[in-house]
């Protein structure tokens, strides 16, 4: 009776391990799910996707640039404006560091050498330095001016399941999500490729949201690739992140406990 207790307990062991084994296998093998563009081929993607304009807003940060046939006479322009901190998590640095600008206030103005009190808050880059000029050449300031203008806190929001979230501000406006996503060190292997959300500050102060699938070549020719400053990415969690956190613990527990008793109940029934 022994021996026939031993047998069953050596099946029911080894019918576990095998068990727990193909739970692992198969656990592990849906790499369609973590694979960006399942869906792409080797081809041109012609549709071409625009690049959004930025407005500025309050409390953003512009380099202003005035050059002419008369540099000394456009130097006065060019001095040093503002010094506001500026956190980027883009670097391995993340300390704060100073960043030379002019600051629009909580008003939508500027205050530019001479001219005054600018309201610069609605407009894009060009509309501002069209108008800077015009003043520039109207009050015969300058000749010719040629007015530059950029910003200097283009920055983002990466939320959720990456591996680095964070706030980060990159040096020039044209800024993918796949870049972005870059910058967070990519999604960890519990993130929702199929359902990442964009949401977007509009100049009214109304929100916007979007969802983008990873999974599929269509984000390549969405107008959400590029991103604005001020965007938010969220990437959500997978529902049973929580159970797979779980099996990855458990795993090589129950493998090593089973592998154990089949061992010992080997060991036994040689007896």
């Amino acid at each position: 009776m022994l021996n026939s207790l031993n047998l069953k307990l050596r099946d029911l062991a080894r019918n576990l391990l095998v068990l727990t084994l193909f739970t692992g296998i198969f656990s592990c093998s849906d790499t369609k799910k973590l694979t960006y563009f399942n869906n792409i081929q080797d081809s041109d993607i012609k549709q071409k996707v625009s690049i959004p304009e930025p407005i500025i807003q309050q409390n953003d940060v512009l380099s202003i640039t005035v050059s002419s046939l008369n540099p000394e006479a456009s130097a006065v322009f060019n001095a040093p404006n503002e010094s506001t901190p500026n956190i980027n998590s883009a670097t391995a640095n993340s300390a704060n560091t100073l960043t030379v600008g002019y600051l629009v206030n909580l008003n939508g103005d500027i205050q530019f050498p001479i001219l005054g009190t600018i309201h610069a808050e609605g407009l894009t880059k060009a509309q501002l330095s069209s108008m800077l000029t015009k003043q520039l050449i109207d009050k015969k300031l300058l000749v010719d001016p040629i007015v530059t203008i950029r910003h200097l806190n283009f920055r983002v929001s990466v939320l959720g399941e990456v591996n680095k979230p964070g706030v980060y501000s990159v040096p020039n406006e044209k800024l993918s999500i796949l870049e972005a996503l870059g910058l967070a060190g990519d999604l960890t292997i519990y993130g929702k490729r199929e359902n990442v959300l964009i949401i977007r500050e509009n100049l009214s102060g109304e929100k916007s949201t979007k969802r983008i699938n990873l999974l599929s070549d269509d984000i390549l020719t969405s107008p959400f690739y590029y991103l604005k400053s001020n965007d938010v990415i969220y990437v959500e969690p997978i529902k049973d992140r929580v159970a797979k956190e779980r099996n990855a613990t458990l795993l090589p527990i129950i493998i090593s406990m089973t592998t154990l008793l089949v061992v010992v109940l080997d060991r036994v029934g040689a007896f």
